[in-house]
């Protein structure tokens, strides 16, 4: 037998290695979980006072655009794309900022990549 190791593992660390080990599993699985909670969730958001409202998926795809009969000016076109670019992009940011705030409960705050 290997200096330093005994039937346990490392030196006496096996315990502490599996305990890490079922933690990892259990934060992926949790992990896991949130994610596929996340993606079934919408994201709502309104440009204009409300005559634009976009909804986006918890995957960050567009779901729907309303837009307010009020809002369609043939003479500014312009306008009204960027009511509905305000409200996409808001929708987006929502999705993302709910995501980001599960996955850093869940990680206990550590910066990982998600």
């Amino acid at each position: 037998m290997a200096k330093g190791f005994n039937s346990r593992g490392m030196g006496g660390m096996g315990g502490n290695m599996n305990n890490m080990i079922r933690q990892a599993q259990k934060m992926q699985q949790d992990m896991l979980k949130a994610q596929e909670e996340l993606e079934s969730k919408s994201y709502e958001a309104s440009s204009g006072g409300g005559m634009v409202t976009a909804v986006v998926s918890g995957k960050k795809e567009l779901t729907s655009v309303t837009i307010d009969p009020e809002a369609v000016d043939p003479d500014d076109v312009e306008m009204l794309q960027d009511l509905i670019v305000a409200a996409v992009n808001e929708a987006m940011r929502k999705a993302t900022e709910d995501a980001s705030s599960q996955m850093s409960r869940l990680t206990g705050g550590l910066n990982l990549p998600f």
